[in-house]
């Protein structure tokens, strides 16, 4: 099969197509005939650049979490999918044994791994994946909004519907109000009846945010953050902030755009993940900080059967052939993108 690998870390450049041989399914898992693989920032590019990013990973490595496509084999044991099925898989691998995985939580399992990363992922002709990782698609979903869809948009919902428990009436304030989370996170706060503030570094992603459907924007290049939002929101500042950045000079204005009693919900760390917080300032105001990655699989399923009535719907900036990983994965460090970017596969 074809896959696109990298042999050692370093920039785009790296990435190269080659002949690999085609995996076999075990117990338990299926072969999937990828047909499109979405492009993210952290699991893809980080990874390839930064030795030891998020521990070690195979050599030669394939990158690529939660590709979308056809079961094309099941392993012993699997009952729930046969060939043909359209699925995508979702990029989280759960123990399945410890006390979160056991209690459902199998977002928080102590040993997570993540395909794409600690084994072969997406970008290529054909990839393994748990069978309980599988979704199965609604009709109306192509192959590339369900890849475009899977990582962020169950993390957004979690993030908002389930630790922030937001309410209709609140107003939430969406950093990177541009990225695959943000634009996810945009759509999870109007589904739940919220007002939403937009911020963003360019006009122009302000501008399709409020097609998106915010309510208002903020270039925090060309302002200060949370001066703007004490103004959009007479001084009582947001319920909820939708962080996910942990950039330094971004997360105190973050904090201060919060009001009494509010909630900063973050799953990120492209600002380094080190930040300083004034805890008088903190606790004055009785805030929350929550934090959280991905989503138990029941939230995963929600996102998809809400995908399906068209109440939830990916954004994709752009795609392009699987050879063109190089160039779409420079793109998506450029970050001038709106939404995701997307591979789709021979």
């Amino acid at each position: 099969m074809q896959a696109v690998v990298f042999h050692e870390h370093g920039g785009p450049e790296v990435l190269r197509v080659e002949d690999m041989p085609q995996p076999t399914p075990g117990p338990g898992e299926v072969l999937l005939r990828v047909r499109a693989i979405a492009v993210n920032r952290t699991l893809d590019c980080e990874v390839r650049a930064r030795p030891g990013a998020y521990g070690p990973i195979p050599m030669p490595h394939i990158s690529g979490a939660g590709p979308a496509g056809e079961v094309a084999q099941v392993g012993e044991g699997v009952q729930t999918f046969q060939p043909g099925d359209r699925v995508v898989s979702f990029n989280g691998l759960w123990c399945g044994a410890c006390r979160p995985c056991v209690a459902g939580q199998t977002n928080a399992c102590v040993r997570m791994r993540i395909q794409g990363v600690h084994t072969q992922g997406g970008y290529a002709q054909f990839a393994l994946a748990p069978a309980r990782n599988l979704i199965p698609l609604p009709d109306n979903l192509s192959f590339e909004e369900a890849t475009a869809m899977i990582v962020m948009a169950p993390t957004a919902w979690h993030l908002l519907i389930d630790r922030a428990q937001l309410r209709p009436g609140e107003t939430v304030l969406i950093l990177a109000a541009g990225g695959a989370l943000g634009t996810a996170g945009i759509q999870v706060a109007k589904l739940a009846g919220a007002r939403v503030i937009a911020a963003a570094g360019a006009d122009w992603k302000l501008a399709k945010a409020r097609e998106l459907g915010a309510d208002a924007g903020v270039n925090y290049r060309t302002s200060r953050l949370s001066e703007e939002v004490q103004r959009l929101t007479d001084g009582q500042g947001v319920d909820v902030v939708f962080e996910n950045l942990s950039v330094p000079e971004l997360w105190t204005e973050s904090l201060a755009s919060a009001g009494m009693l509010g909630r900063v919900v973050t799953c990120g760390a492209l600002g380094g993940g080190t930040v300083e917080t004034n805890m008088r300032a903190f606790y004055v105001k009785h805030l929350s900080l929550l934090g959280s990655r991905g989503a138990p699989t029941s939230q995963i399923q929600e996102v998809y059967r809400l995908a399906g009535e068209g109440k939830l719907q990916p954004v994709i900036h752009g795609c392009f052939p699987l050879a063109e990983a190089c160039t779409a994965q420079a793109l998506v460090e450029s970050r001038d993108v709106f939404g995701r970017v997307v591979l789709t596969v021979p």
